[in-house]
């Protein structure tokens, strides 16, 4: 970056979920160019971005259908709300593909700029659902620890995350529940079917402390995200809807990474048996062109909404720039690409390829988890892996592996004493060789550096 250039980034520019020192320190890495499922520097170091920038661009960088409904889309009408009944065709159409891939057939879509917007929008439908049920009392809402909602505050609220202490939360009427994590949580002899009994006997256990009637929801991703890649046990779902319908509890599913194919299924909810009463969703929406997220309640939710909206005449929730027309046709192209174009047949017949070559890691001596499913996985990397001992924290291994990553020109997310992989739909057989052959690389270099 040249001095006048990083002297106005310093000045004036405040980043999200990074080290503020390193960045005063070392700068920022700029990105100035993007072609297929490779981002350029400003140095012109090419790296092949294997997360799906966070999750989203899942088309790539340089998907010219999306760009091309962006162009036609702002020759027409540019910006407009969706309030007071007004709408735009690229919002309905949208809507309407949504509702129709959705496993949740015959509810209505509700437009959000953001997976954060669209899990607050699916509880506050939870609330006014219970309410117009004659249940007002039930205001709290069940997250898990581990899981990740978002950064508004209510999606930061419902998020199992310690950061979020620095904010004073969780407060209020949210409480968490066990994370499925076998692997790290499961006892010392516990057979995954045990700990499973375990944890849904604990959500029990809650349910009844706090409440049935107090309680309204529960939220929760098909597979954990942001918390590591956390692939629940089989059957967990099933269970906690069994639970949930005994205490009539509501279900959202958080398919802002999950939702329109990244676990080999169009929707997470479907490869997981979640059966959920909301689905929010976001990220692969437009692929990470423009800001679009949806919450999409089911048939029964939808009708519930709209008599408990009669007594008021309105649904007193929206956001002004929510169904804004060009990123819904950018949203258009992108989910029609997705279902109908080819992009998830490519993306079925790489997941073989993908889990295979992830899973070469599993008998590696510093390796104590592989786990993924679909298009996404993660390598939980120790310095014991018999006793599951991390290296210490001081040593920051993911973080050095990410670093080791740029140098071999991969781009991977660290998560704890994790990695993370969820590369572009768009992404080939050689590509994923390329991938993990550079990881390979970078996780030699970085355990010979700590011995």
């Amino acid at each position: 970056m040249n001095k006048q250039l990083n002297e106005k980034y310093l000045r004036s520019f405040l980043h999200g979920f990074s080290s503020l020192s390193n960045i005063r320190q070392n700068g920022p890495q700029i990105i100035t160019k993007g072609e297929g499922i490779y981002v350029f520097d400003d140095s012109g170091q090419r790296y092949l971005e294997a997360n799906s920038g966070l999750w989203n661009a899942v088309l790539g960088f340089s998907d010219s259908t999306a760009i091309d409904a962006a162009l036609s889309q702002f020759e027409a009408i540019s910006s407009y709300h969706t309030f007071f009944g007004r709408n735009s065709i690229a919002a309905i159409e949208l809507a309407e593909l949504l509702s129709n891939s959705s496993p949740l057939p015959g509810g209505r879509i509700f437009f959000t700029n953001s997976g954060s917007e669209a899990n607050d929008t699916a509880i506050k439908m939870a609330w006014m659902v219970q309410r117009s049920r004659g249940e007002k009392g039930r205001r709290k809402i069940l997250a898990r620890r581990g899981g990740y909602h978002g950064t508004t505050v209510m999606g930061a609220n419902l998020t199992g995350r310690d950061y979020n202490r620095v904010f004073g939360m969780p407060f209020g009427d949210v409480r968490f529940t066990d994370c499925p994590h076998y692997w790290r949580y499961g006892f010392d002899g516990e057979t995954e079917s045990e700990f499973l009994e375990r944890i849904i006997s604990n959500l029990i256990q809650l349910i009844e402390l706090e409440g049935p009637e107090t309680v309204a929801a529960l939220i929760a991703e098909p597979v954990l995200g942001a918390g590591g890649v956390i692939v629940p046990p089989e059957q967990y779902f099933p269970k906690v809807r069994e639970v949930l319908d005994r205490y009539k509890i509501l279900l959202i599913a958080d398919e802002v990474i999950t939702g329109l194919g990244r676990t080999g299924t169009l929707w997470g909810s479907e490869k997981f048996s979640v059966d959920p009463d909301i689905i929010t969703t976001s990220k692969c929406v437009t692929a990470g062109y423009y800001p679009v997220g949806a919450a999409m309640p089911s048939a029964e939710i939808t009708a519930e909404l709209d008599k408990a909206s009669s007594d008021l005449d309105e649904f007193p929730h929206g956001f002004t720039t929510a169904g804004n027309p060009v990123g819904c046709a950018i949203g258009l192209a992108v989910v029609n690409k997705i279902v109908n174009g080819g992009v998830f047949s490519n993306l079925v017949e790489v997941i073989p390829h993908f889990q295979k070559r992830l899973n070469e890691f599993n008998n590696h001596p510093h390796v104590g988890e592989v786990r993924g499913v679909g298009l996404m996985g993660a390598i939980e990397v120790v310095k014991n892996r018999d006793k599951k001992l991390p290296f210490d924290p001081s040593y920051d291994v993911s973080e050095n592996l990410a670093q080791a990553g740029y140098r071999e020109g991969i781009i991977i997310r660290p998560i704890g004493n994790a990695v993370l992989f969820a590369p572009p739909f768009i992404i080939n057989k050689n590509q994923v060789d390329e991938l993990f052959d550079a990881f390979s690389r970078a996780l030699n270099t970085t355990l010979d550096r700590v011995g």
